[in-house]
């Protein structure tokens, strides 16, 4: 089947970790030789598009465009901006997170914030708990960058996005607006980046759990290559199917 545009996952499906997968890269090179628009989506909000795009060239000889990158942080910027509450944010967070939002026109807040974003923080301590706990239930728009409870290493799962998200929803009694895939706003904003409707492109990626429900659950088309996340073993469990599955992207018929 032929598609106009390409939503494609990072890790797990271009490169593992810190190693090459070399049918990503090939995958890449193919969309790049036959013009095909494609945008890559990430819940990853630790890297600038420009520190993701140095990454792709240094570690993997994939060479693209920064605005071929689109963040979760991208999209909660754009959601922001979109939502118009006002300009004053406090963030939980690494680098990559407040410098972007920061660096966008917003203004660094801590009592009475417009909007409280809370994303992956590997050096969160209980007075940013205390802090944006307060300043959530003082009425700032609760915003979860991505829902991802767990993040993959070496040692085995570790604490992601999502679980500081389930801190917090728990301590202000509210539910986050969840920006980052498998939800609906990443997907919305990202087809509005590539100007392209729906039933134009496919998401492609090795998560079952964000970038195939992402696309299920949004009606996207989905490929799930068996390179990352999701074993082979899983497939005949899923209760919603994947459109495609394949072992490899060097399988896909353009």
């Amino acid at each position: 089947m032929s598609y106009k545009g390409y939503l494609i996952d990072l890790d797990g499906t271009i490169y593992l970790g810190n190693e090459p997968i070399k049918a990503g890269k090939t995958f890449v090179e193919e969309l790049q030789k036959r013009e095909i628009p494609f945008l890559f989506v990430t819940n990853n909000t630790t890297k600038e598009p420009s520190a993701v795009k140095l990454s792709l060239a240094n570690q993997f000889d994939i060479h693209v465009n920064e605005t071929d990158i689109y963040t979760a942080t991208l999209a909660t910027i754009d959601y922001m901006r979109e939502k118009g509450l006002g300009n004053k944010v406090y963030i939980v967070g690494e680098e990559g997170l407040k410098k972007g939002i920061l660096e966008s026109g917003f203004i660094h807040e801590e009592k009475t914030p417009d909007y409280v974003v809370v994303g992956l923080d590997r050096e969160i301590n209980y007075e940013k708990l205390k802090t944006a706990t307060l300043a959530i239930r003082n009425g700032a728009h609760f915003i979860g960058t991505n829902p991802d409870k767990n993040l993959p290493t070496d040692e085995g799962l570790i604490p992601g996005a999502g679980s500081l998200l389930a801190l917090f929803e728990t301590a202000t009694n509210q539910k986050a607006t969840v920006i980052g895939k498998p939800n609906a706003i990443i997907m919305e904003k990202a087809l509005e980046r590539l100007k392209l409707t729906k039933d134009d492109v496919i998401m492609v990626g090795d998560n079952y759990e964000t970038d195939i429900l992402a696309g299920i659950d949004n009606g996207i088309d989905s490929l799930l290559v068996l390179t990352g996340f999701t074993p082979k073993e899983a497939v005949p469990t899923l209760k919603k199917k994947p459109t495609f599955v394949i072992n490899s992207l060097d399988e896909w018929s353009f």
